[in-house]
């Protein structure tokens, strides 16, 4: 990924995240879907979407990701879309933008309270709970958004803030402010954030998206897109 960041830049929408065909929306919605309870048929995809605001939510930031690739705005339907995914942002207190690079087997812990700047980069099998932001910093050396690794677990209230790099395996404690990078496998905790243990996120990410399913996620995204999920 570009490392190329200004004032002028950060902020601004962008197609990174966004899907670019069809069947790949599908696979990446199933493999969200898998992480909820193991099953990706269109029974437990309707229940979900009913029933559960954080899938409801990624459905609808998914879908709109894609519409607005395709010409004329898909005739009307990328600004419906939008227009679902703007109520349920209020509904639900979700703030996660449909061009924000997310990658497959997204889950989102209860809701309230989420805030994800669009610049912001979460990779595969994460785990996110209510009440936690990726902030953006707007100076400094650590001026940009936060990239959090694969299978990620982050903690109810935890604060990401600037250009920190969030390893694979790593957890984030309850109500964490992070200002600085978190190793591979590294627990961190407390205000501001120390590595408290090498323990990880195993145990926090459980049903993990399937390889199979995942391969057919790559390539989804129109990037540029960290390497576990190009």
């Amino acid at each position: 990924m570009s490392d190329e960041i200004t004032l002028d830049t950060m902020g601004r929408p962008h197609k990174r995240g966004c899907i670019r065909r069809f069947a790949a929306l599908r696979a990446v919605l199933a493999a969200d879907l898998f992480r909820y309870d193991g099953r990706t048929d269109a029974r437990n995809f309707i229940r979900h979407y009913v029933f559960t605001p954080g899938y409801k939510y990624t459905v609808l930031m998914r879908t709109a990701g894609w519409l607005s690739l395709k010409p004329f705005k898909a005739f009307g339907l990328h600004p419906l879309f939008k227009l679902l995914l703007l109520r349920a942002r209020y509904k639900y207190g979700f703030a996660i933008p449909e061009y924000m690079v997310v990658g497959p087997g997204l889950f989102i812990n209860r809701f309230g309270g989420v805030y994800m700047n669009g610049d912001a980069v979460i990779g595969c099998n994460a785990n996110i709970t209510h009440g936690t932001m990726l902030g953006q910093a707007n100076r400094g050396r650590q001026m940009g958004s936060p990239i959090v690794g694969d299978r990620v677990f982050i903690g109810a209230g935890a604060k990401i803030v600037g250009r920190i790099v969030v390893g694979n395996d790593s957890s984030i404690g309850s109500n964490a402010v992070v200002t600085k990078d978190v190793p591979d496998g590294g627990v961190v905790g407390g205000v501001p954030a120390k590595l408290l243990s090498m323990g990880g996120s195993e145990g926090y990410i459980n049903r993990q998206v399937p390889a199979e399913l995942m391969r057919r996620c790559a390539g989804a995204f129109v990037g540029p897109v960290p390497d576990s999920f190009a």
